[in-house]
């Protein structure tokens, strides 16, 4: 399956357009996390357990994607974007979203 974030693929010509496919992941902030940022917000620096939150809630978004892309018979998904939101209090969504084609 072929992922990008741009609109058309130099050199391939899309044959079927199949509309829109998206994958999201909502996950809550972990006690132990808190504690740690909470200390780094005091000396600054990276909060690396959120950094890593967020990594795993992008790559399962883009997982489900993939494979709702993969259920209506596309070969590739086109101009993918992102949205993160707050849904509750320490609880975040990441969303993943583009267009399913297939590419000759």
């Amino acid at each position: 399956m072929l992922l990008t974030n741009i609109e058309i693929i130099p050199g391939k010509r899309i044959t079927k357009h199949l509309g829109l496919v998206q994958g999201s992941s909502v996950r809550a902030k972990h006690v132990g996390r808190d504690i740690m940022a909470g200390i780094k917000n005091i000396f600054g620096g990276e909060l690396k357990g959120y950094t890593e939150l967020l990594q795993e809630s992008r790559d399962e978004a883009t997982e489900r994607m993939v494979e709702q892309a993969r259920a209506v018979g596309a070969n590739a998904v086109l101009n993918i974007r992102y949205s993160t939101s707050s849904v509750a209090v320490g609880a975040a969504e990441i969303f993943a979203y583009g267009t399913a084609v297939v590419l000759e």
